[in-house]
């Protein structure tokens, strides 16, 4: 019998960590005191007052997206050039997230996502994380420990 877990590359265990991380981050939005002023969330827009963690800016379009992102996530570490595309288009799509956020009036209609300085600060980081480890790990092999 093969465990499957050694025949994964680190990248894909890479993806899938961080797959996983962003599903719970979906679900947690939508859990009422994980996310402060649960009440307040609309459905996009900055208009919804909810906070992921008293500090992330949410709404059930910015918890949708994290879900989906997730399931993908998932989906593509299955295979290491799709883990390696994950992280590295994961990374990619959240630069631009960053970007989007520096550049648009948080107060204002384009704010639709929404996003917050402390979006923007996890953007940048999560950016630059998925980029390095799908890059770093994409020709890596496991080690095996006899």
């Amino acid at each position: 019998m093969t465990n499957t877990m050694s025949t994964r590359r680190p990248v894909q265990l890479a993806a899938m960590v961080i797959a996983v991380v962003f599903l719970l981050v979906g679900l947690a939005g939508f859990i009422p005191g994980v996310t402060t002023d649960y009440d307040g969330m609309t459905f996009a827009g900055h208009e919804s007052t909810a906070m992921l963690l008293g500090v992330f800016h949410v709404s059930i379009l910015h918890n949708i997206v994290h879900l989906l992102f997730g399931i993908v996530g998932l989906a593509l570490a299955r295979t290491v050039s799709g883990a390696s595309n994950f992280l590295v288009g994961g990374g990619v799509v959240y630069a631009v997230l960053w970007l989007y956020g520096l550049f648009i009036d948080q107060d204002s209609a384009a704010n639709f996502v929404p996003v917050n300085g402390a979006d923007n600060w996890l953007h940048l980081i999560l950016a630059v994380a998925m980029i390095g480890l799908g890059v770093a790990l994409r020709g890596r092999t496991s080690r095996r420990v006899a």
